[in-house]
Parts: structure tokens; C-alpha cells; sequence
């Protein structure tokens, strides 16, 4: 059975983002097809993919690898969600279900016990449910692809600190769920901008940028040089 690119580009693009290919690393489809137990050519469709979402890059004489996103590309991320999230939360307000409401206030009742309970690593995944269902009730399939692509992205680059308070978060989704709920797109807007800027606040780099990596190995390389011109001397 053909298993499809889009699976194949997601379990890369997972491994991308937990670490297990180190940024700058190659990724030849041989080796690829390989780990997943396929053929190159979903490999091969899935690089491509993950090369137009900014994962992977293609570099003459090494062919497919991690891509190394720039301190300035990073912070970029944070700036474009700061935008998108509360259009999403407006749109949600004007297009959500009884559906979407449904399991919104579910995530927000699960986020306030498990707040309460202390359980930090459940919060963060039921914190990440929560956006996403946001995002899926804005009616915005392009709006809701952007959002997850940002998500993964942000994800790969930055490590989360956890609130301090998790319950006054969880207030904020609560207030977030309530305005959408009444059709209020501008309450909706205003809370979650307030709500996304406070989080990103608690981002920290999960790499050091590029530009540092490169002045560190021009450092090493510089020290080799010499030692070993005064070793010949000597």
C-alpha cells in the first residue's frame, strides 16, 4: 500500500520539530525512505512541501536540509501570530458551530481542573487544542493552515515557559470562549490579542540564532589556525 506524502512530510516535519534532525543537518531521501519505511518519491513530495513551509532548504552540492531560521525570523513568527490569532478569534465569533462551542468549553473546563491539579505538561497540550479549535471555528481554512504552520514553527524555535499563575491563562480562554459564544467579534479580538501577547512574552529561543553559531565557529576555526601556525614555527 502507498502510504501518502502528506503523512510521510508529517512524521519529517514532527522530527524536525522535536529535535531528532538538528538544524543545518542533511536529509537525503535514501536515508529517509528508510526511517519511515517508504519509497523516495513521498519523500522526495515531502521535501518539497516542508521547503515551501520554510522547514528545509535546498543548498547546492548538499541537496535537502534543516532549514537555520535567523533571531530575526524567529521573532517574525511571534509578531505574524500576535496578528492572526485575534482575527481568528473574530472571525470565530461570526462563524463558530454549536459544535466548535461545544468542545471549547470542554478544553476550557479540562484547563481549569488540570490548573488546579498542577499537571503542567497535560495544560500545554490541552493549551495547544485549545488555539487550534479557535482557529478551525473561524471558518478560515487558509486562516486555520497558517495558524497550525505557525504553531509547528514556533514550536520547533522556542521553548515555553509555564505561567506561573495557569489558572489566570485559563481565565483569559474562558473569557476568550464566553465572547465568542455571544457573537461579540471585537470583545473576541481584544481578549485574545491581550491573551497572545502575555504568552509570547514567556517564549524563549530554543537555538542560539545563526549568526551567532557562525561567529562562534569562525571563533574556533580562527584559534585552530593559529595554534597550529606556531606549532610549524616551533
Amino acid at each position: 500500500m502507498r502510504i501518502p506524502a502528506h503523512s510521510v512530510c508529517t512524521a519529517i516535519r514532527d522530527d524536525i520539530v522535536s529535535g531528532v534532525y538538528e538544524r543545518g543537518g542533511r536529509l537525503t531521501e535514501e536515508l529517509l525512505a528508510r526511517r519511515y519505511g517508504v519509497s523516495r518519491v513521498p519523500v522526495r513530495e515531502a521535501l518539497r512541501t516542508l521547503e515551501a513551509e520554510g522547514f528545509v532548504v535546498t543548498r547546492r552540492h548538499a541537496g535537502a536540509c534543516v532549514a537555520e531560521p535567523t533571531e530575526q525570523e524567529a521573532a517574525d513568527l511571534l509578531e505574524i501570530r500576535m496578528l492572526l490569532e485575534p482575527l481568528a478569534a473574530a472571525r470565530a465569533a461570526q462563524r463558530r458551530t454549536e459544535a466548535h462551542l461545544k468542545v471549547l468549553r470542554g478544553l476550557v473546563r479540562l484547563g481549569q481542573e488540570r490548573s488546579r491539579r498542577g499537571q503542567g505538561e497535560d495544560l500545554r497540550s490541552l493549551g495547544g487544542w485549545f488555539h487550534e479549535t479557535l482557529a478551525q471555528s473561524s471558518g478560515s481554512p487558509g486562516l486555520t493552515a497558517l495558524l497550525t504552520q505557525l504553531r509547528h514553527k514556533i514550536a520547533w524555535m522556542y521553548v515555553v515557559e509555564t505561567p506561573a499563575v495557569p489558572a489566570e491563562s485559563w481565565a483569559e480562554h474562558a473569557a476568550i470562549v464566553d465572547a465568542v459564544a455571544r457573537g461579540d467579534a471585537e470583545r473576541a479580538r481584544a481578549l485574545t490579542a491581550q491573551h497572545t501577547e502575555r504568552a509570547t512574552a514567556a517564549h524563549r529561543l530554543r537555538f542560539p540564532p545563526r549568526g551567532e553559531r557562525e561567529r562562534e565557529r569562525d571563533r574556533v576555526r580562527g584559534s585552530q589556525h593559529v595554534v597550529n601556525t606556531v606549532s610549524l614555527q616551533n
